[in-house]
């Protein structure tokens, strides 16, 4: 379907997978799988709309208060995915970087180790990219900014702050600001989500589960952007 209007920027909370494992009866492991296995495939659909800029994500600050067995099971599943030879040569195919963003010492060496490698693998491609954010909080992100401009302030004498130097301290300084942000699972909130980077953004919320998210539904959204007329506080 051709749209005027496509996101550049887009970003994602894949919300529901828990829940749709729950509905179909079966472990939150598979769930989980099924989780990625879709994201693997939303991005090639944004590819195909000429969307060359995603943001998932994969693992909040808070997520780390999930009981353990949930939480190991799906920093597996995030391993295995990070060596699974075909999913990264599809990166290759489609010149697209992939970038992690967050607090990565809550994660495992291995799985620190592994998705770090397949960051330096893609590193070279500029044009299109995938950021995982994963031990990630957009509230830590502007605290730990904030304390970093107040130390260099110190240390300098100086405070010479505006939007686009303060920026620069955030973990998430590299991924522009968000033209649109889908949540799946009916929930209509960000959870603090890039607070700085989705000031201005336009929402979607789904109520599908991700796992049963297709391709029609993100029609749905990207019909939804081109219909909106944005502002910017305008």
């Amino acid at each position: 379907m051709p749209f005027k209007n496509i996101p550049k920027i887009l970003a994602l909370i894949p919300d529901g997978n828990r829940r749709w494992a729950k509905q179909n009866k079966i472990s939150f492991l598979v769930g989980y799988k099924q989780g990625v296995k879709k994201f693997i495939d939303f991005s090639e659909w944004c590819n195909g709309y000429g969307i060359n800029n995603i943001s998932v994500w994969a693992f909040s600050t808070e997520n780390i208060n999930r009981p353990k067995e949930e939480v190991n099971a799906l920093f597996g599943i995030y391993k295995k995915t990070a060596t699974d030879r075909k999913i990264i040569d599809r990166l290759h195919e489609n010149e697209t970087s992939f970038k992690l963003i967050g607090n990565l010492t809550m994660l495992p060496k291995d799985l620190r180790m592994a998705l770090g490698k397949v960051a330096e693998e893609t590193s070279v491609y500029k044009k299109k990219t995938i950021n995982m954010l994963i031990g990630y909080g957009g509230k830590e992100d502007i605290m730990r900014a904030a304390r970093r401009a107040a130390a260099d302030a110190v240390k300098t004498g100086k405070v010479a702050l505006n939007e686009s130097i303060f920026k620069k301290y955030l973990i998430s300084n590299s991924i522009p600001d968000i033209d649109f942000v889908i949540r799946t699972s009916g929930e209509e909130r960000l959870s603090g989500f890039m607070p700085w980077q989705a000031a201005y953004s336009e929402l979607y919320f789904s109520k599908k589960l991700w796992p049963d998210f297709t391709r029609n539904d993100l029609d749905a959204a990207l019909s939804e952007y081109d219909r909106r007329a944005r502002r910017f506080g305008l």
